[in-house]
């Protein structure tokens, strides 16, 4: 494993893991405090997507390991079937999906209006989207083989 052949692009997107990571534990949704109403599952306050997301929290964490795989990947010079990085591309299209579904969609919490976003989901939010880039410009990178008219 040689990990000189890790590039800039590859380490900013260490960087989107892990902030991803840190955004599921850091606090992102406040129930707003001059609302006696506004609670997020019974509670008021300051939560993280840990303690609002039993599913989610999972989802994203094993989200935030594809960079890492990817690094593994270029460092020990795998070969793949597919363009490396297209695969933490899609693992990364779909993580923004879950945050950006659960902080502007569906956001947790009654009333929804009266919940208020917090940095650790803009952080999750920013980790998924570095992610992608990342791994998106890295896909780019390798040539896929042509293959003659009419096959699949």
């Amino acid at each position: 494993m040689d990990t000189s052949r890790l590039g800039r692009r590859e380490l900013v997107g260490l960087l989107g893991g892990l902030l991803l990571i840190l955004g599921v534990f850091v606090k992102a949704y406040e129930a707003r405090p001059e609302n006696p109403n506004a609670n997020i599952d019974g509670l008021k306050g300051v939560q993280a997507i840990w303690d609002v997301h039993p599913l989610l929290r999972w989802l994203l964490l094993a989200a935030a390991i594809a960079p890492f795989i990817l690094a593994y990947i270029i460092a020990a010079n795998r070969e793949l079937s597919w363009a490396r990085g297209e695969m933490s591309a899609v693992v990364a299209v779909a993580a923004f999906g879950l945050v950006f579904y659960n902080g502007i969609i569906d956001r947790p919490g009654q009333p929804a209006g009266e919940i208020e976003l917090e940095i650790g989901w803009y952080l999750a939010l920013a980790g998924t989207i570095i992610m992608f880039v990342t791994a998106a410009l890295r896909s780019t990178e390798s040539e896929r083989p042509r293959k003659p008219p009419g096959t699949i």
